[in-house]
Parts: C-alpha cells; structure tokens; sequence
C-alpha cells in the first residue's frame, strides 16, 4: 500500500547571499578557501566546473572561452545569484574581464560578476595601493598579459617573482614556505606598496598574515581578493583578521 502525504515549500536558505563560482576543472585549492572567507550562515556558494587544461599557456588559457557559457548553465537556475564569479587570474587576463562577464551571463542571471583581476585592482583601489610586487606560479609568458591588464588600470608592478611552472598540478603543491620566502623577498623591497599572490590554485591563504607581519605592508591573493570582491557585490560585511589587511 502506498501512501501520500500533502508538504509545504520552504526556502531554508532565504536571507543568504547566493553566490555561484565557476572553478576549473584543474583547480584544487579555490574551494577550500572561498569556505573559510565565506561563512555558510552567510553566504550559499554553488560550484560548477569549467574544462581546463593540464599545463598552463596563453593558448589552454584562451580555450576556456569556449567553455564558460556551458559550465555556468550547469548551476542550479531555480534562483538568481547576487554575484558569480570566475575563478582564474590568468585566464581572465587572457579572454578580458568584459567578455567573461558576458560569457557567464549567457549561462545564468546573477546581479553582478566578478573574476580576480576585477577584484584585485578593486582592492587595490580599497586599500589605496600603487605598486605591487607579483609573485606568479606560471611562465613569465602567463603573467605579462595580466599585468598588462594591471597596469591598464594605473596601478604598476616593478617586481616580480615566478617559480617558473607550467604544469597546474604542480601549482597547487608549492609548498607554504617556499611562498613565504619568496614573498617576503620581493615584499621587503622599497619598490612595492603590497604583494600580490597570483593564481587560485596557489596554496596562499594561510600565510598570507605571516607575510604581512614580515615586510609590514598588505598582502592580496587571487582567492582573497575574488571573495572579498563578491562578498562586497552581495552586501556581506565581513571581517576576517587572519586573512590580511583587505578584511580587516
């Protein structure tokens, strides 16, 4: 025998900022950091992935294009989003930060779009910062377009660091402490107002404190800035001493 029962909707996460994030498929750091900046009592971030390829070029990177408007359609569209973001540094340097918004309008309704260089000249913007010293995981080749983009909006990069790596699985294993000291390097120099960390998949959170406290200026992250970015888009006012300047 069967038996029906009559039920009430309820949305239990009404009052949440809804958020969507379009990761890539390569990616194995962005998760995890956006759930320590994001509070789940505040904040519902829902992930969809986008095709990405094993080693990092100008050309892996510029494929993407092809791929975000079919990977944001794959987030739950039963509501809009306040804000949804694109989480590679590199690759919106490559496509253009406007047309990232306009592929990952295509798949979804959200209020705004963000992607880490938005974010990252925003906060620099926030903090009143000039000159950056950049560290990056990639090929020099990589990062020359991003900065092109950072300099476009006046804000210059007199230094910068790479650990030379081509292959993201490689990326998110750069241990902490080769982080620490090659940030602080750079960091120490008179050149610089602030460091900044490229690349989501760069294990940066939990040093980026650490760093600060050596060279005593603001250090901003790919993933740091891309959630405070959002979470200012969505009317979060969030704080967060262990995670640098920028959320203090």
């Amino acid at each position: 025998m069967s038996q029906f029962y009559d039920y009430q909707l309820h949305d239990s996460l009404n009052g949440h900022a809804r958020m969507g994030m379009v990761v890539l498929q390569t990616d194995e750091t962005i998760e995890h950091d956006f759930q320590c900046l994001l509070p789940p009592n505040l904040a519902s971030i829902y992930v969809t992935r986008v095709p990405s390829a094993p080693e990092v070029t100008k050309e892996t990177l510029a494929e993407m294009a092809n791929e975000l408007p079919a990977a944001t359609r794959l987030l739950p569209n039963s509501f809009p989003y306040q804000a949804v973001g694109y989480g590679c540094t590199s690759g919106t340097s490559i496509i253009g930060a406007k047309k990232v918004e306009q592929l990952v309008r295509q798949g979804c309704s959200t209020d705004a779009v963000s992607n880490p260089l938005t974010a990252l000249i925003a906060a620099c913007q926030h903090l009143n910062l000039k000159r950056l010293a950049f560290l990056s995981p990639y090929l020099e080749s990589v990062s020359d377009h991003l900065r092109a983009r950072v300099h476009e909006a006046n804000i210059s990069t007199p230094l910068f660091g790479t650990f030379n790596e081509e292959v993201e699985a490689n990326v998110a294993r750069i241990d902490t402490k080769s982080i620490i000291v090659a940030a602080t390097e750079l960091g120490q120099q008179a050149e610089c107002d602030a460091v900044f960390l490229s690349c989501t998949n760069l294990r940066t959170l939990g040093v980026i404190a650490e760093i600060e406290k050596e060279i005593n200026k603001p250090v901003l992250s790919s993933n740091q800035v891309l959630a405070w970015h959002m979470a200012q888009l969505a009317g979060l006012k969030l704080k967060h001493t262990q995670y640098g300047r920028l959320w203090q």
